[in-house]
């Protein structure tokens, strides 16, 4: 996962290993090896020139501290290459946050609605989301809303049956808002609590498909719009996200397949472009491979430095107790 973002990084810090103290020529060599990897790993050039500016403003701003011992007297080091790698994960986690990845539950069945492109995973995904609902003691249905796609109510009633969860579909030539009303109704009657709408989605975004969206929303009034992206778009999943931003009100997005792409700079970019927070990533075919995101948790990833960090964070925590000390 973004294995070209990870070299990057590690290059930056191969260049500040031995440094004595951070300066503006080191930082900006390590900083043209970090820029390089985000825009080969598509990461938006905007998205990257801005993060570069802060982690820069950063390392060279704040006062570095080396030494220092601990409650116990036992001597602590850390290198200035280590605090850059310790700003780099901080300005990451930042980047990409803040989350709350939890559904918003509402009086009721409370309902998720995916929208998304052809072929990102919606079907699975729904079926994910249920799987979810479900553990969390909630009694989902789920509803074939794709009524474009052949295989689509197949594959969800098939997926249904898996994880033992209903699946509601529309009779011949029912349209999908008609469809997801009836399902509304449906879960009142039979006292399902939490509806998932599997809704059909194109080759491109068209008018067409927005506006049949806009009318399931008006229908059903969903606390949940989650938009489904796929990490291996690259850049165009960050223009798909503005789009579908532009015309129905998202309430986070669901990256699949981001284990298959070395770049996926899409994750890193989409929250700071579009404004609307990765919720999920959806990880592998599983039902149960539905992860809830966590920026400073990829941050980790990315760099996997977790060590490092670790330590800085110990250190800093020590200088930030003896200045206490010599304030009070």
């Amino acid at each position: 996962m973004l294995e070209t973002v990870t070299q990057g990084f590690k290059n930056a810090t191969e260049r500040l290993r031995g440094v004595r103290a951070l300066d503006e020529e080191n930082i900006s060599e390590a900083l043209r090896d970090v820029r390089a990897s985000l825009l080969e790993a598509d990461v938006d050039f905007q998205v990257a020139k801005d993060f570069l500016a802060k982690v820069k403003e950063r390392a060279l701003g704040e006062k570095v501290s080396t030494r220092a011992r601990d409650a116990q007297g036992r001597a602590l080091k850390v290198t200035p290459g280590q605090h850059f790698v310790a700003i780099c994960e901080q300005e990451l986690a930042a980047l990409m946050g803040p989350v709350d990845p939890k559904l918003r539950f509402q009086r009721g069945a409370t309902s998720v609605m995916l929208v998304g492109l052809q072929g990102v995973g919606k079907t699975t995904c729904a079926a994910k989301v249920a799987r979810r609902l479900q553990s969390q003691g909630k009694r989902p249905l789920l509803v074939a809303a794709d009524v474009y796609r052949p295989a689509a109510v197949d594959q969800l009633v098939t997926l249904g049956a898996q994880i033992d969860v209903a699946v509601h579909r529309g009779g011949e030539g029912e349209l999908p808002p008609s469809i997801c009303r009836a399902a509304r109704e449906r879960a009142k009657r039979e006292g399902f609590d939490a509806i998932v709408y599997d809704t059909a989605g194109r080759l491109a975004i068209d008018d067409d498909l927005m506006r049949e969206l806009e009318e399931i929303v008006a229908a059903v009034e969903p606390a949940n719009t989650l938009l489904v992206c796929d990490a291996l778009m690259g850049r165009d999943a960050v223009n798909v996200a503005r789009a579908f931003g532009e015309r129905l009100a998202l309430d986070g997005i669901v990256m699949t397949k981001l284990d298959g792409d070395a770049r996926g700079g899409a994750a890193l970019a989409v929250k700071a472009v579009t404004g609307v927070p990765i919720k999920f990533i959806g990880t592998g075919e599983s039902v149960d491979r539905l992860e809830e995101f966590r920026p400073e948790g990829l941050a980790s990833r990315i760099l996997g430095m977790g060590d490092i960090v670790g330590l800085v964070q110990d250190f800093e925590s020590v200088v930030d107790e003896k200045q206490a000390e010599e304030d009070a």
